[in-house]
């Protein structure tokens, strides 16, 4: 991970930063018919924080995803995967992303939580990117690789891809 701004030694200052959901964008990608297809869209952040505790270890991170926010740029597809056979907007309307503990080991830090989709909650690790701190304004970058048949996301099994391949590019303010 690397850390710019506020105190390079030890990363952001500690504070509560709101996630600026006009700044900020999720990333996906993943493979469709039996792998052949790359499928890339994005969904957006309703609203969210991110704690940074004195000890590092200990800061915390919430964000809500609106699931009616899952763009890929092809209309018919993007209604059928907010639909009942995938993400089922209509019942699930968010996706939420809670972490309680961040690690560092062997140059990596990693975020650890749990990822509620279509009410079904599994663990989940970020892996941090670049962390950027510019005075109240906090830019990070994540990757992670969710599975969706890990919450009970299983429709059309081999024609859509099993795990989506994440990129988070999330700015929070204090």
């Amino acid at each position: 991970m690397a850390t710019r701004g506020a105190d390079e030694k030890n990363g952001p200052l500690p504070g509560v930063y709101r996630i600026d959901p006009e700044a900020s964008k999720i990333r996906f990608r993943m493979r469709a018919f039996f792998g052949l297809f790359p499928i890339k869209g994005t969904f957006s952040v309703a609203h969210g924080r991110i704690a940074v505790a004195v000890t590092e270890s200990a800061s915390t991170v919430e964000a809500v995803i609106p699931v009616d926010s899952f763009a890929s740029g092809h209309a018919q597809r993007d209604r059928h995967v907010r639909s009942a056979d995938y993400l089922d907007s209509a019942l699930h309307p968010e996706i939420r992303f809670h972490a309680g503990e961040v690690r560092r080991a062997d140059g990596e830090v990693t975020v650890h939580g749990e990822l509620t989709v279509r009410g079904v909650t599994r663990p989940a690790v970020l892996t941090l990117g670049e962390v950027i701190a510019d005075g109240p304004r906090l830019s990070v970058r994540a990757t992670t690789v969710v599975d969706r048949y890990a919450f009970g996301v299983t429709h059309a099994k081999g024609m859509t891809g099993r795990r989506l391949r994440i990129a988070l590019d999330v700015v929070a303010v204090r």
